[in-house]
């Protein structure tokens, strides 16, 4: 009951009975749900566990590789050599287009059973040196390429090599008998060259280097 001309107090809430929320409060307004993956995590922790399993372990930096391994003086010796065996196999060229009439003169002594007339004679004359010349190119790019791949350790390069090198040996000293003058010098320098290569190559700091390349790829 209240008393004419008094102001009305204002009703206290009874703790018992639920408050209504106030629709003008954002903060009383209900939370929804938070969709979407969860947010990244900070540079240098680990980032959550897929499907409830184990956290995953921080990724390091690889290891840097040591420096290469530099090769032996045999191994270098050996290289130089082998760029030289290109340049006498391109000497070896220059000089059979240089001794033509020598190696027609061979021709026509091993065909002279056969009678060939002189046009037969020059085309086995061109045959020949065309053979002679593309072998020489060939001989060229295989020492190029085994000087190269010795030089950079690889150890297939060195058997690859040592069967060329043996090959070569066995045919040069099969076709000396045939060969006269500057020919047979030269054949005779190629074989001296293909045998000290090979004893470069399979020396100990030699197949050490080898391996030790192998052991880095």
């Amino acid at each position: 009951m209240t008393v004419p001309g008094t102001p009305e107090q204002p009703r206290q809430p009874d703790p018992q009975q639920p408050q209504q929320p106030n629709p003008y409060d954002p903060q009383a307004a209900p939370q929804a749900p938070q969709d979407g993956p969860p947010a990244a995590p900070q540079y240098g922790q680990p980032g959550p566990a897929p499907y409830g399993g184990m956290p995953t372990a921080p990724q390091y930096a690889a290891t840097p590789a040591g420096p290469p391994v530099a090769a032996p003086p045999s191994i270098t010796l050996a290289v130089r050599l082998m760029f030289v065996g290109a340049a006498l196999s391109l000497v070896g060229i220059i000089l059979a287009w240089a001794t033509k009439d020598a190696l027609r003169d061979q021709l026509r002594d091993a065909s002279s059973s056969s009678s060939l007339t002189p046009s037969e004679l020059d085309t086995l004359l061109n045959v020949s040196l065309a053979v002679a010349t593309v072998v020489g190119l060939i001989g060229v790019g295989l020492w190029i390429w085994m000087a190269l791949a010795n030089g950079a350790g690889k150890s297939w390069a060195r058997i690859v090599s040592t069967v060329l090198g043996a090959l070569s040996v066995v045919t040069t000293l099969v076709n000396l008998t045939r060969e006269s003058g500057a020919s047979m010098a030269l054949s005779v320098v190629s074989i001296a060259l293909a045998v000290v290569i090979l004893v470069l190559l399979w020396r100990r700091e030699s197949s050490e280097f080898y391996a030790a390349r192998s052991a880095k790829l």
